[in-house]
């Protein structure tokens, strides 16, 4: 398993490496938790407006290259990283061998408990104790909280979008201090089927922001992210190649 070497973006760290899910696994063995973050120029863009989000992003233990932008970016500094889309790290994580508990929390309902089948199915060895969407009554929410406390679950998904997931995440970590926290935002509606990831050469080529503008023409705004992380990005005057 090879080391992570942490990058810099615009003030925010990069951690970049191939074996990440080898990297949590192992650290969780050791007794100790994480809080992974993937990060995308959408994210980066509301980071440099949200100082919360950005102190955040700084302090957590992994931060992954998720989105496109991220790695071209970095590809321009002289810098070769392997672009890691969270859905994947999640499905290497689910997929690992040996026996494993995780908890599912988020997206609308029925959505968590379909995803949650489909990887029971998938993997005999893995106990999902707990499925909950992400629209909470105030029962749901103390309802959850006592579930994790009771399950300790060591994988917990959350998905609720950007930047909800992760503020969610860094305020309920304290409940399973040993887990490995990770933010999927869609993933759980991949797994469940009710929407497609897109084909391999669209991933392949870093197109998958064009084939989720084609599946939800109404993500078009947050596109114009894309173009101001690339001007943003580049003119940081904080640039540092490593930390």
């Amino acid at each position: 398993m090879g080391a992570l070497e942490t990058l810099s973006i615009m003030g925010m760290p990069v951690h970049s490496g191939t074996h990440y899910a080898d990297w949590l696994l192992l650290r969780q063995q050791q007794g100790l938790g994480a809080q992974v973050i993937t990060l995308n120029a959408e994210m980066a863009m509301q980071a440099d407006r949200n100082p919360q989000l950005k102190h955040l992003i700084q302090t957590i233990e992994l931060v992954i290259p998720d989105g496109a932008g991220i790695v071209l970016y970095f590809r321009l500094k002289g810098k070769r990283i392997r672009r890691s889309p969270g859905i994947e790290l999640a499905e290497a994580l689910l997929s690992a061998p040996g026996e494993r508990t995780a908890f599912f929390f988020g997206a609308a309902p029925g959505t968590a408990e379909a995803a949650a089948r489909v990887w029971q199915q998938r993997c005999p060895h893995l106990s999902v104790v707990g499925t909950q969407h992400g629209y909470l009554t105030p029962e749901d929410a103390d309802a959850l909280v006592e579930q994790l406390q009771a399950k300790q679950p060591q994988l917990i998904f959350v998905a609720l979008g950007v930047p909800r997931q992760e503020f969610w995440i860094a305020e309920h970590r304290h409940l399973c201090p040993h887990s490995i926290w990770v933010g999927v935002g869609g993933s759980f509606d991949i797994w469940a089927g009710t929407k497609d990831r897109a084909p391999a050469w669209f991933c392949e080529h870093h197109l998958e922001w064009l084939y989720r503008l084609y599946q939800e023409p109404w993500r078009w705004r947050r596109m114009l992210a894309l173009p101001k992380f690339a001007i943003r990005a580049l003119t940081y005057s904080g640039y540092s190649d490593s930390t």
